[in-house]
């Protein structure tokens, strides 16, 4: 009797043949991540007020980017989550983009950074500035970027990121650390 392999290596080893040209497996990886995809964007627009991007909507304009990603090559299942949690901060700050232009700077998009503050619990932020922070927070340190790209986009846990980032899960717990007191400076209303 063959064992199946685990939903996470399953992802992997399709990865790894679409990679290769089977353009079979892409129909067969699509429901093992279809539901992951969704969960992440449902976190990520959960706590946010005056949204009209739907998690379905996120999701499959997410889906659509990646599958466009020719050049593109995923070389396990958490680095193919890191390249959705990057689309998808590209998605939200685009919309929100579009948004803002279409009423001259009102209907600002808001994403909850719960996760992110290392004091508060229900702390929010629009994604413009977000997006705007986690752009100098690279220029500081682009690790840093990515663990937060990773955790709070993606919804990788401290173990998924150090792989995706060929790391320690002690830098990533420092770095993770690190970056939410720097985002929460930053995002924070100054007096």
């Amino acid at each position: 009797m063959t064992q199946r392999p685990e939903p996470r290596e399953a992802v992997t080893a399709l990865l790894l043949e679409w990679r290769q040209g089977d353009k079979g497996a892409l129909d067969r990886l699509v429901p093992l991540v279809y539901e992951e995809l969704r969960r992440v964007a449902r976190a990520r627009l959960k706590a946010e007020r005056g949204h009209s991007l739907q998690t379905t909507a996120l999701v499959h304009e997410a889906y659509f980017r990646l599958v466009d990603l020719d050049r593109m090559t995923f070389n396990s299942r958490t680095h193919f989550f890191a390249v959705a949690a990057r689309l998808m901060r590209q998605i939200l700050v685009d919309h929100a983009r579009k948004r803002l232009s279409g009423k001259r700077g009102g209907g600002l998009t808001i994403v909850g950074l719960d996760e992110v503050s290392p004091a508060a619990k229900t702390t929010a932020v629009d994604v413009l500035a977000l997006d705007e922070a986690l752009d100098q927070l690279t220029s500081v340190d682009a690790r840093l970027c990515q663990v937060v790209e990773l955790r709070f986009f993606a919804g990788l846990n401290i173990d998924e990121t150090a792989e995706a980032l060929d790391v320690s899960t002690a830098t990533v717990e420092r770095d993770w650390v690190t970056a939410k007191a720097w985002l929460f400076q930053r995002l924070s209303p100054q007096p």
